[in-house]
């Protein structure tokens, strides 16, 4: 049977936003080279929706804007959303273009081997619907990446007037460059434009590497410096490598190191901590307490396979937190 898009029934009130690409990932379950391997689990891959999948699973009402292919992996994409509760009325079916999707790799030690099939995909063809538009209007908060406006010039340009309704409509907005080099050939043209869109959002949430690049200071406190001049009002500098997060804000800073647990894939680490930090802005949580939980968020996401799988609900976080309470 045809997959047939949503009823555009009048939009819920949501507490959050996310829009982007979301494909299908194959993920998997023996070790090798993915050439040889003959049995795969399927999930959902995507840092939007990862952030999606993170804030519902923590009881926040969220929606998921894109285009999926008029295929079996396109609604499977929105069998899956509407399972983890995540509101997909702004979902568009793209009778044109198929569904992307990844094959994911095991790998024990280090980070997997993926390959992306999503040239000319559906998800690329992202464009502004009246669906979408009511969803932002009626929501509390917006997150973006840098991912959509290297997916296609529609896509951009989604992305430039979704943060213009949100803006206009009043809701916070945050975002997380997530730099894609390879959907983005040309470094100054991403540069460029992960900059401006950067200097569009209240909240930016880039890792130390990326923060060097975009803005060319060379610590936390720089790049901080940098977008809070910018306009932002919180700038977190992720910064695994040195074991501890930073949350700036103008009459202040907060340092997190990280939990420590038993991490088996790293993929998504980003993802859950963008969701566990806007999670606490919805519950109205000091930045010290906001920045405790996004960590947190952010390691169980990694003790489990997949993107999304260790992402917690909120008693499973709060058990992790109320055992961490030294941390």
């Amino acid at each position: 049977m045809p997959l047939k898009p949503p009823a555009h029934l009048p939009p819920p009130r949501l507490d959050a936003v996310t829009f982007g690409e979301t494909m299908v990932m194959f993920r998997a379950e023996d070790n090798g080279p993915l050439s040889q391997v003959d049995r795969y689990t399927r999930a959902l891959a995507g840092a939007e929706v990862n952030v999606a999948i993170g804030l519902s699973r923590l009881g926040h009402a969220t929606a998921w804007a894109g285009r999926v292919g008029d295929d079996p992996l396109g609604a499977h994409v929105v069998s899956a959303l509407s399972g983890e509760g995540i509101d997909t009325g702004a979902v568009e079916v793209d009778a044109h273009a198929p569904t992307g999707f990844q094959l994911k790799g095991r790998a024990d030690v280090g980070d997997p081997e993926v390959v992306y099939f999503r040239a000319h995909s559906a998800g690329s063809r992202l464009a502004s619907s009246p669906a979408a538009t009511a969803r932002l209007a009626g929501a509390r908060h917006l997150h973006v990446t840098g991912i959509p406006p290297a997916l296609s010039p529609t896509a951009r340009e989604f992305t430039y007037e979704a943060m213009e309704t949100a803006r206009a409509a009043g809701l916070t907005i945050s975002f997380d460059p997530n730099l894609r080099p390879a959907l983005s050939p040309d470094r100054d043209e991403m540069v460029q434009v992960v900059g401006d869109l950067a200097a569009r959002a209240d909240w930016v949430l880039p890792g130390l590497g990326e923060g060097r690049l975009l803005t060319g200071r060379d610590d936390a406190e720089g790049i901080a410096c940098h977008y809070l001049a910018a306009g932002a009002r919180r700038v977190v500098v992720k910064d695994g490598g040195h074991g501890a997060t930073r949350l700036f804000e103008d009459d202040g800073c907060w340092v997190q190191p990280l939990f420590s647990v038993r991490s088996v894939d790293s993929v998504g680490t980003g993802d859950g901590f963008a969701a566990g930090l806007i999670s606490a802005r919805l519950d109205r949580l000091d930045a010290p307490q906001a920045l405790r939980r996004a960590t947190a968020v952010g390691a169980l996401a990694t003790t489990r396979r997949g993107d999304s799988d260790g992402l917690p609900t909120r008693a499973e976080l709060e058990e992790f937190l109320d055992a961490h309470v030294a941390a």
